[in-house]
């Protein structure tokens, strides 16, 4: 099949629906499948030849987030281009109702069009995406003929905007990469309980709470340290200054790290932590950490209910709560036995999640929606081929 995954947001910067689209691709690839990937960018792309361009992507701060998206309005000529180039049988838009790409392809598409919604909560995904453009896409929303969302709380969300019957799909993770096996990254081994912290250096994410409840944290297990890894300028220098001024010890900045780095550091933690405030639809973090084995604390959002239960792969706390949040944490660290408890936990659920079911989800809904015969599983003693369609 030839398929079109597309993303509104600029695909030179790492983030949830640019990773899931880049490991759907790859998926989906895997199964014999011609997939292009189709997004806007800051910048030159190398090392994707399955990527095709379409926008030049610009920032902007927004709501204590960033976008980064194409806002052309000069889009037609280039998806036209591509389009007669490329032939494809479906076109699967992520976050559809977003500017400009998703929703001028809402418009120009010359095939099916099938929907994943990611956002949860309010965050700008439909405030920037939806009112500004309501005459427009009140229009176009019919051409979404098939609507996954990636948790309940996404459609939920989407369903006042986009309104119809959904298929809840949830990301993937990659176990081929993210397992209890890797490696623990040696300049951390020495002594101390690690927390760790992943995500962008953002407000919405709640890293100010973790610090707080850091120094708490600091005052019952003196050896431990705070690991913060996730992308970030301005912030960042924020929480930096923040930590000099209240002289908080072992707090360390790490920024951006690789793919192939990411799970030595949630296999070094003793504990992750995800303190996120709002926006939240799902909680594939929490999922990279299960999927090392490493206990969890995070607030209790929408999102992280969909994946993680209380008392069983983690605990969840209030949200913008400093005191509950280490009060959690202490406990975690104070308990070997549960952590490893938990990890273990952590393993099976996160096992649910592989990208090799969720893709194959995902295939089956295409074919659901072009109203072609799902193949039927070979049997265990079948030798499995390969589908043609």
């Amino acid at each position: 099949m030839k398929i079109a995954l597309v993303s509104p947001y600029d695909f030179c910067y790492p983030g949830g629906v640019v990773n899931h689209i880049i490991a759907l691709e790859e998926q989906l690839s895997k199964m014999g499948h011609d997939v292009k990937i189709i997004a806007p960018t800051s910048r030159d792309v190398e090392g994707y030849e399955n990527f095709i361009k379409i926008g030049n992507a610009h920032c902007f701060p927004a709501k204590g987030t960033t976008l980064r998206i194409s806002t052309s309005l000069c889009l037609e000529p280039r998806i036209r281009e591509v389009m007669e180039r490329e032939k494809f049988e479906i076109f699967h838009l992520h976050e559809p109702c977003m500017p400009m790409l998703c929703s001028a392809l809402l418009k120009f598409a010359d095939a099916p069009i099938v929907g994943t919604f990611h956002a949860s909560g309010v965050i700008p995904n439909y405030y920037y995406g939806w009112p500004v453009t309501t005459y427009k896409l009140k229009k176009r929303r019919h051409r979404i003929v098939g609507k996954i969302a990636v948790s309940q709380p996404a459609m939920d969300y989407a369903n006042k905007y986009v309104p119809g019957e959904y298929e809840i799909i949830p990301n993937g993770i990659d176990l081929d990469i993210f397992h209890p096996d890797v490696k623990p990254l040696e300049q951390y081994l020495d002594g101390k309980l690690n927390i760790l912290f992943v995500g962008r250096l953002e407000k919405r994410k709640g890293l100010k709470y973790l610090i707080n409840a850091f120094k708490i944290v600091k005052k019952a297990f003196p050896d431990s340290r705070l690991i913060v890894v996730g992308p970030g300028v301005r912030f960042r220098r924020k929480y930096e200054n923040k930590v000099r001024r209240e002289h908080i010890e072992d707090v360390v900045f790490v920024g951006k790290v690789s793919l192939e780095e990411m799970p030595r550091y949630y296999k070094t933690a003793d504990v992750y932590c995800s303190p996120a405030v709002s926006g939240e639809s799902f909680g594939i973090v929490l999922l990279e950490a299960m999927a090392v084995g490493t206990p969890i604390v995070a607030t209790d959002i929408p999102g992280y209910r969909t994946v993680l239960t209380s008392g069983k792969e983690g605990l969840l706390v209030r949200p913008r709560d400093s005191k509950l949040l280490a009060s959690a944490i202490c406990s975690i660290l104070s308990d070997k036995e549960l952590r490893m408890q938990m990890g273990a936990n952590g393993i099976l659920t996160s096992s649910e999640y592989d990208w090799k079911k969720v893709s194959r989800r995902i295939y089956d809904y295409y074919l659901k929606v072009l109203g072609r015969e799902t193949p039927s599983e070979p049997a265990d003693n079948e030798q499995k081929s390969e589908v043609l369609i």
